[in-house]
């Protein structure tokens, strides 16, 4: 399925809807827009297998342009709309894009890209919200460009990239389906959809941004099959509260970090939505606290679900409500892949014990662009078909998969490995903590010793003695070599609008540059 099927048979139902304004982009203006672009891409010279790329805060039209892409058989690369315009660049040349489209917000990240030889041609550059030096008017384009609908559609597929919280962004490319795409569905849609019951009458409130893969995905399945996507243009707690009562929100998707900021609120403010019309709120980018998640099933209900997947989708595991109340901190059992827990040679790991995660498939089904060595050091030294994406973790008995922490963020203090989402879904239960990472900074005696970098509540105040108290905090859960041996009072802390930490920027306040 695919927008096209709809504008047929319900032309005038929104596709998308802004949650804030309540503009919106019904089926038929998404058919036709994306026909429009996608006639203009073929007259341009691109042809299946050829990369576009688009970079933009929350907008209706990044719509118009993935499905233009993936109706042409086409690779979409959505950028980070944070990025600078070095790293923008970066990624553009990396992935080779034939055809840039910027939002005017985000001017200055694209301001140099017209020194890019692919990119540089007139009308290979195009803007929308107002102008941008050197790109061509959006809604020009559109209007030029025809509307005859096209015969031969072969699917095509996203290829993003990582979010370069430990490194720079890597891309990620998998073959996209063969067929058209009227006729085969993408892989979220085969798998989610009939999974987490997305159909025709689903209402899909998207609070993260859309170059992220999993937002991206989502809203293309929830278009698939017709129903309609309520995108917010920034997360804030209560606006999504707001938007759920609003629109009868029927499935959503967060990473932890959303749940943490709206159980947050009053208790006045959380009680006065109503979110009965809830049948699933999924989450991932990052495992869930225990008790968060037994917090928000308290609050919603038994909707909340979670999956464990990477944009590589080297593999996946799920657990629904009841199963994470008897598994707390569990991430699922795995239905796609194989898990395998390995030490550093590659040997697998008796139940319980911690090492890497790695998924075993029939093949390993995803590359690092232009990077065959971030390719092979994601594949298992002795087996080419298991793949991991850095995470460190444990199974228990029953199959249940526990996530410790990203390797790279591990902590060695005097010989022992500590991994600080330990201490951190400890600390973020306390009254005091808006936020908090834990890091390594260095220790002359130990290594490494454990930091804990906190953003307070508004309600709180840095003291000495509120720094004590929270190491205190946090040896009542965890044994005393896994606390924070020194706390720092921060105005903020660095994340991406996903949600995950860039502990790389962190560390980087404490460690010393390399000497050259």
């Amino acid at each position: 399925m695919f927008p096209g099927v709809f504008a047929a048979t319900t032309p005038d139902k929104p596709a998308v809807i802004v949650a804030a304004t309540g503009a919106q982009l019904t089926y038929a203006q998404l058919d036709e827009n994306s026909t429009r672009l996608a006639n203009h891409l073929e007259n341009l010279g691109l042809r299946p297998g050829d990369t576009i790329a688009m970079i933009s805060t929350n907008d209706l039209r990044l719509f118009d342009v993935y499905w233009a892409a993936l109706r042409s058989g086409l690779y979409v690369t959505a950028i980070n709309s944070h990025l600078t315009a070095a790293e923008v660049d970066y990624i553009l040349t990396d992935c080779n894009a034939r055809v840039l489209f910027a939002g005017a917000s985000v001017a200055e990240a694209v301001a140099s890209t017209g020194t890019i030889p692919a990119l540089a041609d007139d009308g290979r550059r195009i803007a929308w919200g107002g102008p941008i030096d050197g790109f061509a008017d959006y809604d020009a384009v559109l209007a030029t460009a025809s509307a005859t609908p096209r015969v031969d559609q072969p699917r095509g597929t996203d290829m993003l990239y990582s979010s370069g919280t430990t490194g720079r962004p890597k891309g990620i490319k998998v073959p996209p389906p063969e067929g058209q795409v009227d006729a085969v569905p993408d892989a979220y849609t085969a798998i989610f959809a009939p999974m987490y019951g997305f159909d025709a009458d689903s209402v899909y409130l998207s609070p993260a941004p859309l170059y992220h893969a999993a937002p991206l995905r989502y809203c293309g399945m929830t278009n698939s099959v017709g129903g309609t996507v309520v995108m917010m243009e920034r997360f804030e707690p209560e606006a999504a509260l707001q938007a759920i009562e609003t629109y009868r929100v029927t499935h959503s998707q967060w990473v932890p970090t959303m749940f943490i900021r709206m159980l947050k609120l009053p208790a006045a403010v959380r009680e006065k939505y109503d979110v009965s019309s809830l049948k699933l709120a999924v989450h991932a980018a990052a495992p869930c606290p225990a008790d968060v998640k037994r917090a928000m099933i308290e609050w919603w209900g038994p909707v909340v679900h979670e999956y464990y997947a990477a944009t590589e989708a080297a593999g996946a595991t799920f657990i629904g409500p009841q199963e994470a109340l008897d598994h707390p901190g569990s991430v699922g059992k795995a239905l796609l892949g194989v898990v395998h827990i390995c030490d550093e040679d590659g040997a697998d790991l008796p139940v319980g014990d911690v090492g890497q995660v790695y998924f075993e498939r029939e093949e390993m089904t995803f590359e690092y662009h232009n990077s065959p060595e971030k390719t092979r050091g994601a594949q298992h030294p002795a087996h080419a078909n298991w793949a991991t994406t850095g995470d460190v973790g444990y199974v228990d008995g029953d199959g249940y998969l526990y996530l410790t922490d990203r390797k790279a963020f591990m902590i060695i203090s005097g010989g022992v490995n500590i991994y600080p989402q330990e201490a951190e879904n400890v600390l973020v239960g306390h009254p005091a903590v808006y936020d908090v990472a834990v890091i390594g900074v260095p220790d002359d005696d130990l290594g490494e010793q454990v930091k804990a970098c906190v953003q307070l509540d508004p309600a709180f105040a840095p003291s000495d003695q509120l720094a004590a108290d929270l190491i205190e905090f946090t040896k009542e859960s965890l044994a005393a070599y896994k606390a924070p041996r020194t706390v720092d009072f921060v105005d903020d802390l660095p994340r991406t609008p996903t949600g995950k930490l860039v502990k790389g920027v962190l560390r980087k306040r404490y460690w010393p540059e390399p000497a050259h």
